[in-house]
């Protein structure tokens, strides 16, 4: 087994040093780490198909995993420790196994909600209301995951595509920024930079824990989509068994409980592992049906729509 492998990664940069250094210290294997977002990584594979530079991909929503496996971009594994992992929580073909699920809410700055005299939106509705002119923050969905978990969302919660391409065009004017980083407009708002941000709800909660008291975290009540955050190793890896390794390692309670040591507070897949206490109760908001196969099949005609019509 070669005693050096490369990951792309797209957990927030302290959870990623951290658990590259904990699997180094737990199996001597050491990783050259490349942090990036979902829909980056996809393209970097993508470019990179001819000549692999990678050996894994670690973090980010599924459905982007389903639309690089298929391109044929993964290669299947089926890891000893994604038995205890539940059905819904894996690709039936091995390609991906999820790692932890994260539910999309909203981040209001208080300050901008006092000025205003309004609460914290609590629908995608809300979210049109004028008082948000040039005030959301969002990431773009073609680089950001969790951007394109946001969008497929918006489909599902206003009862479909065309509906929901709708809703997107009114919510156009209403994003100051589209950033490239999904977790990224979360901060922008702690700092008083737009008045709210979508994004997933264990980043929120990572901002709060980090000192950005002015964050209200609510969950929209119609309805919000969820991404489950997965592994998978990546078609003609240059080191395949240390791929396997770590891909074993992430799937274990140890390598899953060691996020909320440095504030990640996702919900986590191997049910033998202690979810962080701050984590948010799945079963007590309105989880939507959301089909990261049906969502990452659609991905690259969805991207294309978006950009045609609501970016353009």
């Amino acid at each position: 087994m070669a005693d050096r492998l490369t990951v792309y990664i797209a957990f927030q940069e302290d959870h990623a040093v951290e658990a590259v250094r904990q699997f180094t210290r737990d199996t001597g294997i050491n990783v050259n780490m490349v942090r990036m977002s979902a829909g980056e990584i996809l393209a970097r594979i993508r470019a990179e198909s001819n000549n692999p530079q990678a050996d894994v991909w670690y973090g980010g929503p599924a459905d982007t995993f389903v639309a690089a496996g298929n391109e044929g971009l993964l290669a299947p594994y089926q890891s000893p420790n994604a038995d205890v992992i539940d059905d819904t929580f894996k690709d039936a073909d091995h390609l991906w196994t999820g790692v932890y699920v994260g539910a999309l809410g909203f981040a209001s700055n208080r300050d901008f909600l006092a000025a205003n005299d309004i609460e914290a939106p609590r629908t995608w509705e809300d979210l049109l209301d004028p008082v948000f002119e040039n005030e959301v923050l969002m990431a773009h969905p073609g680089s950001s995951g969790t951007a394109y978990t946001a969008l497929y969302t918006t489909l599902l919660v206003n009862g479909g595509e065309d509906e929901g391409f709708e809703y997107l065009k009114r919510l156009h004017p209403q994003v100051q920024q589209y950033t490239t980083s999904g977790s990224a407009p979360g901060r922008m708002v702690g700092m008083s930079e737009a008045g709210v941000a979508v994004l997933f709800a264990h980043d929120i909660i990572k901002f709060q824990e980090e000192g950005f008291s002015n964050l209200e975290l609510t969950i929209p009540e119609d309805g919000t989509g969820f991404e489950i955050g997965a592994v998978a190793k990546i078609n003609g890896a240059p080191n395949p068994d240390a791929a396997q390794a770590f891909i074993d390692w992430t799937l274990t309670v140890e390598a899953q409980e060691l996020g909320q040591s440095i504030g990640s507070y996702q919900n986590l897949t191997n049910p033998n592992a202690q979810e962080p206490p701050q984590a948010v109760q799945l079963d007590d908001i309105n989880l939507l049906d959301y089909d990261a196969f049906e969502a990452g099949a659609q991905r690259n005609r969805l991207l294309q729509r978006w950009g045609d019509e609501v970016y353009n």
